[in-house]
């Protein structure tokens, strides 16, 4: 499937294993992980972030296959998932940016148009989001507020 806003058809990705279960060398239990993951979210840590952590750290390389429950089920299990889902509040953050730059630089165009694809994969996520009960129905992104949204 190609890019929303560009060209590229790019297919790379990493391959999971086959195997589901945890490997044999893997002496850590499912309680244990999942208290790591309550420990980390409570810091302020994002899913992915934990899972960097995890895998780097720990040793785990798949939360999946140890707890079987992924990490962002686990946090909603504990009342500790973002209000706003990763990949929504990582574009606002990236639309802030180039707000704050067209402050500071008023005659560029280029960076004016990339702010509208920004937003408009913003909105599209936004009704996505709407529709699968993420978010609540009246929930809306306006640049005005979006700061109150990340901070």
């Amino acid at each position: 499937m190609g890019r929303m806003h560009a060209p590229g058809k790019g297919i790379a990705s990493s391959a999971l294993p086959y195997r589901r279960t945890p490997p044999s060398w893997l002496k850590t239990s499912p309680e244990e992980v999942v208290e790591q993951i309550c420990k980390l979210a409570k810091k302020g840590l994002s899913p992915s972030l934990i899972g960097v952590i995890l895998r780097d750290s720990h040793g785990i390389a798949q939360v999946r296959s140890v707890t079987s429950n992924k990490i962002l089920r686990i946090l909603k299990a504990n009342n500790l998932a973002p209000e706003v889902p990763e990949d929504l509040y990582h574009l606002i953050k990236k639309a802030m940016s180039v707000r704050k730059h067209m402050e500071r630089n008023r005659k560029d165009r280029d960076s004016k148009f990339r702010l509208i694809l920004i937003e408009s994969r913003i909105h599209r996520l936004v009704r996505y989001y709407k529709t699968a009960g993420v978010l609540p129905p009246n929930w809306k992104y306006e640049s005005s507020t979006a700061s109150a949204l990340i901070a």
